[in-house]
């Protein structure tokens, strides 16, 4: 930790470039670490009117691909194939998939004509945090443009209970100018999700780190 001390100050807050470089110095592990990002917003996590969440498509996608899995009406199977969903799930092969209890897939997108016919689903998607929803907009018409999305990096971001933020955005192999501008994404993201009932200061406190590293402190614009 001495080395480290010497890398950069942790009283101290520094430009997202800097942070960034920082992050990556301190990267010292075999593997190719995880860039995350850490904020604590100034809101009440008890109150459900000033839940922070959203969702985010990062301009430059990081480690593995996901794999989608789209449930579709029995005349979809083509589109969601050539949309390019890993795995297709027709209604009329809705009882065989709950039998086979294989989930091997990321997230699962689905039309909303058929969502009637996912209940039967919901208790082995549903654990997994899998079933689609309109919070995390997995429910669509457009399916090419959602899985074209998700393959790319689409998130969700929410507070946890500490009233904080925690977010991937990228891996130490990433160009340091790819990471800055996944993080500047999330950030405007963020920034959209204030609350109105939020009031005072929004950003309290912005920290980047990575896998295995320290954190450093981000100058808050």
């Amino acid at each position: 930790m001495t080395k480290l001390n010497k890398v950069f100050d942790k009283s101290k807050s520094y430009p997202i470039a800097e942070a960034v470089d920082i992050v990556k110095k301190c990267a010292t592990a075999k593997f190719d670490e995880t860039i995350e990002i850490h904020l604590n917003l100034g809101i009440d996590p008890k109150k459900g009117e000033q839940l922070v969440r959203g969702m985010v498509v990062f301009p430059h996608a990081f480690g593995a691909s996901k794999r989608v899995a789209a449930f579709v009406s029995d005349d979809k199977v083509k589109d969601a194939k050539e949309a390019g969903a890993d795995i297709v799930v027709p209604v009329a092969e809705f009882g065989a998939f709950k039998d086979s209890g294989k989930l091997d897939f990321d997230v699962a997108v689905a039309m909303p004509d058929i969502m009637k016919n996912m209940a039967p689903l919901a208790r082995i998607l549903g654990p997994k945090g899998l079933m689609p929803s309109p919070k995390n907009e997995t429910i669509t018409t457009n399916l090419k443009k959602t899985i074209d999305e998700l393959k790319k990096g689409k998130t969700s971001f929410k507070n946890d209970d500490t009233a904080n933020i925690h977010q991937k955005i990228g891996k130490k192999s990433l160009d340091n100018a790819k990471i800055i501008a996944n993080f500047e994404t999330i950030m405007d993201a963020i920034k959209k999700a204030k609350p109105d009932s939020s009031k005072g200061v929004f950003l309290k406190t912005i920290v980047i780190c990575s896998s295995m590293g320290p954190a450093v402190k981000v100058d808050i614009k």
